[in-house]
């Protein structure tokens, strides 16, 4: 399987909000900017994260920006953390509160993009800025720092073709979608279909709740049934926790077809060694975290974010945000040493217990 590292960057410069003219808008920065210099390494950095289904966010991204905003502040800074346990109300709570003790900056990784567009307002009014994490959140974003969502969906479905081979003319597979409220899963979703559509036929396709694993099994298992289990070659997932469901409906029915995933998850990483899943997308979570860091220091502390944004993205509501898409790489058996292992994602103690020590010798890994 050949690797490849994909980056794409988007395009113009952030919005500013009306003010009542353009004279007090240009004083009231300064005099933001000027109370943020001030501040120097003293700062708080309040991080919202949207979920603790999913492995990453209490593994490698909240323990990842801590340690990063502490080497920025010469450990004077402290980050204030909260995760909405996929509870849109309860971020926008979280957030409000934040807002109400006064952090010096925002990291926020919504759980749902437009529904926090009214708290990232009340931020930014209350002169507070906010950089977008991992997930593109409506409102006056001032940084956004993600993976290239379109391209992880391009690698997903160009994997799941490599491993169709011939078998996609034969039959026809089912997508397995991100939850609808996440933009990224509606940008894996494009990139996906740009690669799938009329190379294979598409039997059933689900748009996940919550990006569920229950809800990825319930959903695979409506599938087996409405398309027949001798009829399914494939099975395009978007992450590696409903990968896992899937797999689960796919075993109980005696199938074994390609599946792909993303997030390159302990468990994931240890079903590609065995074959049960193919492929997943791996992303480097260190980089993303210490960009997100960075970005936030400097916003706190009144600095510009040139050195730092290499592009600019758009959202719904704002334009030209200034932008950092980090590469990703697609993960499969062929280079677990090089990816997961040599980044430290995990040791080669924790992929390859017991039960999976053969498998690893197999694949070469260690």
């Amino acid at each position: 399987m050949r690797r490849a590292a994909f980056a794409v960057a988007a395009g113009a410069m952030a919005v500013s909000l009306a003010a009542c003219g353009s004279a007090k808008e240009s004083g009231d920065k300064k005099d933001s900017s000027d109370a943020a210099a001030k501040k120097g390494d003293a700062i708080t950095v309040g991080l919202l994260l949207p979920e603790n289904q999913t492995a990453r966010y209490e593994k490698f991204d909240k323990p990842l920006i801590e340690k990063k905003v502490k080497e920025l502040t010469n450990n004077k800074g402290k980050v204030v953390y909260a995760n909405a346990k996929q509870d849109t109300s309860l971020q926008n709570q979280q957030v409000d509160t934040m807002v109400t003790n006064k952090v010096d900056v925002l990291i926020v990784d919504p759980v749902d993009a437009k529904a926090i567009a009214g708290s990232v307002k009340k931020a930014k009014e209350a002169g507070i800025p906010v950089v977008a994490y991992d997930r593109l959140a409506e409102g006056p974003i001032d940084a956004y720092t993600s993976f290239d969502n379109v391209t992880v969906g391009k690698a997903q479905g160009e994997a799941l073709l490599e491993a169709l081979g011939d078998k996609a003319k034969d039959g026809q597979i089912v997508m397995m979608n991100g939850s609808s409220t996440d933009p990224n899963a509606a940008q894996f979703k494009e990139g996906a279909h740009s690669v799938l559509d009329g190379k294979v036929k598409i039997g059933r396709e689900y748009d996940t709740k919550e990006w569920k694993p229950e809800n990825a099994n319930a959903n695979m298992e409506g599938a087996i049934s409405a398309l027949g289990k001798d009829k399914i070659v494939g099975v395009y997932s978007a992450n590696d926790g409903m990968a896992g469901g899937i797999i689960t409906a796919l075993k109980a029915a005696g199938i074994t077809v390609p599946v792909t995933g993303q997030d390159a998850e302990l468990a994931g990483v240890q079903r590609i060694l065995t074959g049960e899943q193919f492929m997943s997308v791996y992303k480097s979570y260190p980089q993303e975290a210490e960009v997100a860091a960075e970005m936030a220091v400097a916003l706190a502390q009144g600095k510009s974010l040139d050195p730092i944004a290499t592009s600019k993205s758009d959202s719904a509501t704002n334009k030209g945000i200034p932008t950092v898409l980090v590469p990703v790489i697609s993960l499969t058996k062929d280079n677990v040493n090089d990816t997961v292992i040599k980044e430290g994602y995990y040791t080669l103690d924790e992929i390859c217990t017991d039960k999976y020590k053969a498998a690893c010798e197999k694949a070469g890994v260690k």
